[in-house]
């Protein structure tokens, strides 16, 4: 019984860490990405652009 729920426990381990690394980390990346690109986007709308 126990190597029974020790391989459904590795199965769920394996599941986790694809959809981590197929789905989360790179919507996790385009959102930090893009979220700094908007931030720089209204800073230069309000501020001006850089040297002016």
């Amino acid at each position: 019984m126990n190597d029974v729920t020790n391989d459904q426990e590795k199965k769920r381990e394996r599941n986790m860490i694809l959809f981590l690394m197929v789905f989360l980390a790179p919507m996790a990346s385009v959102a930090i990405v893009g979220s700094y690109g908007f931030i720089i986007w209204i800073s230069q709308i309000l501020l001006g652009p850089p040297g002016s």
